[in-house]
């Protein structure tokens, strides 16, 4: 067509194409997919908070399955499902599939490791599909899903193959949904390129695994978030003066904006037992709500993670680890100063600190003190009143006012019965 015709530019089948019998080419695409028990799944008949145990993995399932039924409505683009094993992404990929193939649309739902062992089989004479064809139709079919983007063999030909289906997917505009429990990162930077736009794509991340272990690290106790809302908040103060009422209150009007709009840090500060812990789980709670990711961590218990990552018995590593606090949507780190001040200790702090204020990262603090060594080098991005903004709560402990009101959780440790409330 010429440039100024409204389909220059366009991919349209070959006309050899367009009188193949349809019937033909999806058994063909089908014997392929090879969905097995995932045929079975839909939206109707899944759980709609998945697997997950903790209220953060709920969360984000919940908002991952509703993306993906839009998306089954009206596919474009890339749909990108990433997270850890067993938190939903191959059964919500499944689900969008089996949802649009019941409308009549072709679509090929391929596992990655074996799609490239089919490419590599298809230059066989014995079968029945030659390469051409099947690289043709995964490049084409109106509705692509590739299962476990990165757990595949990554030889420069797999690379290869991969990068020329997904970029002329993304030139086309041709749904594509992918699942990877890879950390994005990670992927090829071309395939990144292509599946990373934010123009084209969207990306859904659903977490880590279902199990326990240092890769649940970061996650809101369950109990915590029942107990911690911004309902269950007494801003009256139990037996504070007018003074700790006042600093109450508007500690309480700060959390309440910070959870709307998540901007800057948000540093408050008071002695233990004054509120400090109850308002941060309570901003969680709410963008937990929202699907967004939250990490929360009591930075000695953080620093012991850290250390972990380093034994054999480890299943994350430290770069991993680290850089997921560094770069997370929104982070929360608990008592502050708390943590044994040893020089290894004090770097990490420093390093997610400064990565976090120069990047311009939502971020929560609560401390007993703000640092006011000048020397210390933390000490300087808590004063950066440009983009911190300090609440101190001068309120008296909550838990030994006796006057009624829920007891504070124990968990029975010393050290954790003196964490800030």
């Amino acid at each position: 067509m010429p440039p100024t015709h409204s389909d220059f530019g366009r991919a349209f089948s070959c006309v050899c194409q367009r009188n193949a019998d349809d019937s033909q080419v999806l058994a063909r695409l089908h014997r392929f997919s090879n969905m097995g028990m995932l045929a079975s799944v839909s939206f109707e008949n899944s759980d709609r908070h998945g697997l997950a145990t903790t209220a953060e993995g709920r969360a984000r399932f919940d908002n991952a399955f509703a993306v993906a039924q839009a998306y089954a409505e009206s596919p474009h683009g890339t749909l990108l499902l990433s997270g850890g094993s067993g938190t939903g992404k191959t059964h919500l990929a499944a689900a969008i599939a089996n949802r649009l193939m019941a409308k009549g649309e072709p679509v090929f739902f391929a596992f990655v490791p074996d799609l490239l062992d089919h490419l590599r089989s298809s230059y066989g004479p014995e079968n029945g599909l030659t390469y051409d064809e099947l690289f043709e139709q995964v490049k084409n079919i109106a509705v692509l899903v590739l299962d476990d983007l990165g757990n595949h063999s990554g030889t420069p030909w797999a690379e290869e193959k991969l990068y020329q289906v997904l970029n002329h997917r993304y030139l086309t505009g041709l749904p594509t949904i992918i699942s990877t429990s890879t950390v994005v990162d990670r992927l090829d930077g071309r395939l990144q390129s292509r599946v990373l736009d934010p123009r084209t794509s969207q990306v859904v991340d659903l977490g880590g695994g279902i199990r326990t272990g240092v890769t649940g690290v970061g996650a809101v106790e369950p109990e915590l978030l029942k107990q911690m809302s911004f309902d269950s908040f007494d801003s009256a103060g139990r037996g504070a003066d007018a003074q700790g009422r006042q600093t109450l209150q508007a500690a309480t009007t700060f959390a309440r904006a910070f959870a709307e709009h998540p901007e800057g840090w948000l540093v408050l500060v008071g002695d233990s037992g004054s509120g400090k812990t109850h308002l941060a789980i309570a901003i969680a709670n709410e963008r937990l709500r929202r699907g967004e990711e939250v990490f929360f961590a009591f930075v000695p218990d953080l620093l012991d993670h850290l250390r972990y990552t380093f034994s054999p018995d480890s299943r994350i590593t430290y770069d991993e680890l680290f850089d997921r606090i560094k770069q997370t949507s929104l982070l929360i780190l608990d008592d502050l100063g708390s943590q044994t001040s040893s020089a290894w200790a004090t770097e990490k702090l420093y390093q997610i600190v400064v990565h976090r204020h120069n990047a311009k990262l939502p971020t929560i603090i609560t401390t007993r003190a703000i640092p006011m060594d000048p020397q210390d080098p933390i000490a300087s991005r808590l004063a950066d009143a440009r983009f911190v903004t300090v609440v101190p709560i001068l309120a008296p402990d909550y838990r030994q006012q006796g006057n009624g009101g829920a007891p504070r959780p124990d968990r029975g440790n010393p050290s954790r019965n003196q964490r800030t409330r």
